[in-house]
């Protein structure tokens, strides 16, 4: 039976990348940082509180009668985002900052209410 010199090389080649990778394992890039991983937090959680505040606001939207503006308050912003997002400690002002962002983004003096302006 003869040899198949694809196959030898094939295993011969898996062999040598095998012990090439246990001899150098590689290094870090970029080591971790706590600035770094507290700024990435810092603005998930910025992000976070936004998108918590559009949901609030498209609810209340569609809680509201036809005729009646919406009433979007600052505790709906830290319910959706300790629902959906999981944000156990949001701040009163952090919460009535994005929902005055959001709110002003989405044009809702027309049709919504909030006490985010308090």
């Amino acid at each position: 039976m003869p040899y198949d010199p694809g196959g030898v090389l094939f295993i011969g080649l898996g062999i040598a990348f095998a012990a090439a990778g246990l001899v150098w394992k590689g290094r870090v890039l970029r080591p971790l940082s706590v600035k770094r991983s507290q700024a990435a937090a810092a603005r998930d959680q910025s992000r976070n509180l936004l998108r918590a505040a559009d949901m609030a606001i498209a609810e209340a939207r569609r809680r509201a009668a036809q005729d009646e503006p919406a009433v979007v308050t600052v505790s709906d912003v830290i319910s959706v985002a300790h629902q959906h997002y999981g944000l156990l400690a949001v701040e009163r002002e952090q919460a009535a900052a994005a929902l005055r962002r959001r709110f002003e983004a989405a044009r809702c003096r027309v049709d919504c209410m909030t006490d985010a302006f308090n």
